[in-house]
């Protein structure tokens, strides 16, 4: 029987618990480390997690210095450090484990109907990556598009819109495709690659059973493998369009 998330009508939209409920507990873990972090943080003597942070600051600053000057990028470090951290955590937590339950036609959640999608009954997934869900995935990008633009267009004012029209007017209709192919390729980027890895590890548990754990093991060790690079990629892109934004390099 096909896994389905929960999901419920309401005001003409699908509310996807599943998904409400991931984002919140990702959102929960990553405030959480950096409270741990940040507790009794000291310059002589750093704690394990002070010490694991400002590593990952550090893996950030980095990420940065590779796409602009790092003056003039350091007011997107906690842009990037944000990123970074949610984006692995929430790419991490459809790999333990899941929590399936039973549902029938006509049941229930907080008083409104849930969609079996005209099935009589159906397993619903409660437990999954939020970044296995396109839509949490476009979210991310909707807001790092509209940041780089708004960014462009404060910090480059003279020249974000001539490099719509460069090298000549007539390149006007591929730089808007080019644009418009970034926030896809953002999303669908992210969202394919979780989500192809948490439909592996569900062909293999139901397919393989007991049979299936050595396979299991290896394929969650790539697949934690697989959502570090997808949070690296996701922070380099990010950059990289805020840099061709913000900066105007002067054609000689």
């Amino acid at each position: 029987m096909e896994h389905i998330s929960p999901v419920v009508h309401k005001w003409g939209l699908d509310f996807d618990f599943a998904a409400i409920t991931m984002i919140l507990v990702t959102s929960i873990i990553v405030l959480v480390l950096a409270l741990l972090a940040v507790r009794g943080a000291s310059v002589d003597k750093p704690t394990k997690m002070q010490n694991f942070l400002e590593w990952v600051i550090e893996f950030v600053i980095n990420i940065i210095g590779t796409t602009m000057d790092v003056k003039k990028g350091r007011p997107y470090l906690i842009l990037g450090l944000s990123l970074i951290m949610y984006i692995f955590v929430g790419n991490m937590l459809g790999l333990p484990f899941g929590i399936v339950t039973e549902a029938h036609h006509g049941a229930t959640l907080f008083g409104l109907e849930l969609d079996l999608k005209g099935e009589e009954e159906a397993h619903l997934a409660w437990w999954k990556s939020p970044t296995a869900d396109v839509a949490v995935t476009a979210a991310l990008t909707i807001i790092v598009v509209l940041l780089t633009h708004i960014e462009g267009m404060r910090r480059n004012t003279k020249h974000y819109f001539k490099h719509y029209f460069e090298p000549y007017i007539p390149f006007l209709p591929l730089n808007l495709i080019k644009e418009v192919s970034k926030p896809l390729s953002l999303a669908l980027r992210l969202y394919g690659n979780i989500f192809a890895g948490e439909v592996m590890i569900g062909v293999i548990v139901s397919g393989l059973g007991w049979v299936g754990i050595i396979p299991l093991v290896v394929w969650q060790g790539f697949s934690v493998f697989v959502g570090a690079i997808q949070a690296f990629v996701f922070v380099m892109l990010t950059m990289v369009y805020m840099s061709q934004s913000i900066i105007h390099e002067e054609k000689h």
